[in-house]
């Protein structure tokens, strides 16, 4: 209707315009011809204003009128009515509404004939009322509508408006009130002033202290320095968002942080939120700081009531020189070794020479303390039989126990020691985690959020380059020292090897000192060696696999194009070769791991955390190494769902240098 009534206005503009002209005219030459027609226009104009009022005054007194429509009683009702109401008609336009509707929610009567859409856009008549009714802010305050077909009405709509825009505000400003704290720690505090001089380690945390005051005066937080490398902060929620959004600038402020180009400064940020009170706020943000130095610092993890996200995490972890902790958790662990009738170590699922290696140095070390230990493997289904088969020629087979045989070795008093995994979805077997009472987890992989929860002990070094480099320091101070064969040796060197590409990747200072011992202790690199060979069908398919690789975003993504026995080994390597090509900042290989389950194997050279990429997807892993497993996903899909996770990491990180 309105529509119909604004068309008459160009109309009236043109007629006002056209007298203007004659007039002009009339007042110029006087004649008695304009000034007929002058005087004819504004004639014209008033009556065409005359008539357009009427009009719309009759179209609205038609709209306003419910006596044809409805029964006295019900009009009355509906007039009387406690609540402002209007209706609507089926073309969609406000034609009634009662005296309070008017007098609290629309502030002139032109509303009528208007579209609903265009007054209130929050409104869908098309679907069904929600619960709670619409939520609709009209002339800066809030309601709650409730829409209902208008009985005796065909197809109009009655809506009941009831104003709760108080109650709304002062809900909205409770909820922006509301304290997250913010816990934040130096990763790499005694790494990065160890060889400063005395002046330069004022300026270093001078300017990283000025950061971290700097970010409490913009988010107006209560600041306190709790330790020479740990700060907390409490802010209010509507502070926090804007940061959240941002996606913590703090970690790149102090990222640019690089005394004498040696190496850059890092914070681990934990963050507790939607907590009822400060101290439960206070709790979750220490479980939020542990899981991001769990995850190798560098990042900030954000703990609410629903889970964790994640922010940052793409620098590599800061490798630390001190083996205090070491020697500690060697105490602890020998003594639950010796409190305990037997003990039993396993890896994860498919164990790889990381994972067996350690199981088995760790066997050798508890074996020569007197008490007995045996290594859950299933000997089909494992990428490392080389060793297991080493093993086994040497009359070491009874030190392996099946999954399934393992449980009845099980009673109150023993020990389960879990390697190279801390996710109790990728154990070799659940129902003997399940059945042990003592846990003891030993692992490098960066910390996922659905970790064992239950460890007696969790011994968890994301910065070590392998379990094998963790259980080689361990066995040192297990047993008064007592040596470990060099079979055992070869195991664990092989694990260290396997990690770190031939100490490429992810070789600290501690991984070389742990290689030199096991060296001492008798291991043989050329039999080492000899545990990775391949067959000749192996190397060609890998061959093949990295010919028909694929650029995309600096990533070389390669898709197996059938499923054959020693795939996943075959994936793995072809990942591993592809690093060499130039330019190549990691590589995805997409393969068939058994009937109905897509996977990826991923490797980067460190410039790319692939954990990030893939835990988008659903898997995990390390920086430079990691999986993920999809049931029920066809290849093409897993390709597709791949590419938007690589979009999505390079767009995360776009602003880091």
């Amino acid at each position: 209707m309105k529509k119909t009534l604004a068309f008459k206005k160009p109309i009236m503009l043109l007629l006002i315009a056209f007298s203007l002209i004659c007039t002009c005219i009339t007042l110029i030459s006087k004649d008695l011809g304009c000034m007929i027609m002058t005087f004819t226009a504004y004639i014209a104009c008033a009556l065409v204003w005359i008539i357009s009022t009427k009009v719309y005054r009759e179209i609205e007194e038609q709209f306003m009128n419910l006596d044809t429509l409805l029964a006295p009683s019900q009009k009355k009702l509906l007039e009387d009515f406690p609540l402002p109401i209007s209706a609507i008609n089926k073309k969609g336009e406000l034609f009634w509404g009662n005296a309070l509707f008017f007098e609290n929610v629309a502030s002139s009567r032109k509303v009528i004939g208007s579209k609903s859409e265009e007054l209130f856009p929050e409104i869908d008549l098309k679907a069904a009322c929600p619960y709670e009714g619409w939520q609709v802010e009209h002339e800066k305050k809030l309601y709650s509508v409730i829409t209902t077909p208008a009985l005796g009405l065909p197809e109009a709509y009655f809506m009941f408006w009831f104003n709760d825009d108080k109650l709304k505000r002062i809900a909205k400003e409770y909820l922006l009130s509301r304290p997250a704290v913010v816990s934040i720690m130096l990763d790499n505090y005694t790494e990065l002033l160890e060889t400063a001089r005395e002046s330069e380690r004022t300026q270093i945390i001078g300017t990283i202290e000025y950061i971290i005051e700097n970010f409490a005066r913009e988010t107006n937080s209560l600041y306190r320095k709790v330790d020479k490398d740990s700060h907390i902060l409490v802010m209010e929620q509507r502070y926090l968002t804007p940061v959240l959004e941002a996606k913590f600038p703090l970690l790149d402020d102090v990222r640019q942080i690089t005394p004498d180009n040696r190496m850059r400064a890092t914070l681990s940020i934990g963050v507790g939120m939607g907590a009822s009170n400060l101290k439960a706020a206070e709790q979750l943000a220490s479980q939020a700081l542990d899981m991001a130095l769990g995850r190798g610092g560098d990042q900030a993890a954000v703990k609410t009531k629903n889970g964790y996200d994640f922010y940052g995490g793409i620098s590599k972890g800061i490798e630390k020189h001190t083996k205090v902790r070491t020697r500690i958790i060697a105490t602890a662990l020998e003594e639950l070794i010796q409190g305990s009738s037997n003990v039993i170590i396993m890896g994860h699922r498919l164990a790889d020479l990381d994972s067996l290696g350690s199981a088995l140095g760790l066997q050798g070390a508890v074996t020569r303390m007197g008490k007995s230990a045996h290594v859950v493997l299933d000997s089909d289904k494992n990428l490392a039989k080389p060793l297991y088969t080493r093993f086994c020629q040497n009359g070491l087979k009874d030190i392996f126990v099946e999954p399934q045989n393992a449980l009845a070795l099980i009673n109150n008093d023993t020990l389960l020691i879990i390697v190279d995994t801390h996710s109790p979805y990728f154990l070799e077997s659940s129902e003997v985690y399940a059945k042990c009472k003592n846990v003891v987890i030993i692992d490098h992989h960066r910390k996922m959020v659905d970790h064992i929860d239950r460890a007696v002990l969790f011994y968890h070094e994301p910065h070590a380059s392998s379990a094998s480099e963790m259980v080689a320091e361990l066995v040192q101070y297990l047993g008064n020292g007592r040596s470990i064969s060099n079979l055992e040796a070869e195991a664990l060197l092989s694990g260290i090897m396997l990690d770190t590409k031939n100490f490429v990747l992810r070789s600290g200072v501690r991984t070389f000192e742990a290689a030199a011992y096991l060296r001492r202790r008798g291991a043989d690199t050329v039999e080492v060696r000899k545990l990775f060979s391949s067959s000749m069908e192996a190397y060609q398919e890998r061959s093949r696999l990295v010919a028909s690789a694929e650029i995309y975003s600096n990533c070389a993504i390669v898709i197996a194009p059938e499923h054959t026995a020693d795939i996943k080994v075959v994936a793995a390597q072809a990942a591993d070769e592809l690093l060499t090509i130039s330019e190549v900042a990691a590589s995805f290989v997409i393969y068939e791991e058994s009937q109905g389950v897509s996977a990826i194997s991923a490797r980067s050279m460190g410039d790319m955390n692939v954990q990030i990429v893939l835990e988008k997807l659903g898997g995990g892993g390390h920086l430079t190494m990691a999986g993920v497993q999809l049931k029920d996903v066809s290849i093409e899909e897993t390709y597709r769902r791949l590419l938007e996770s690589i979009d999505s990491y390079q767009e995360d990180n776009s602003k880091t240098v």
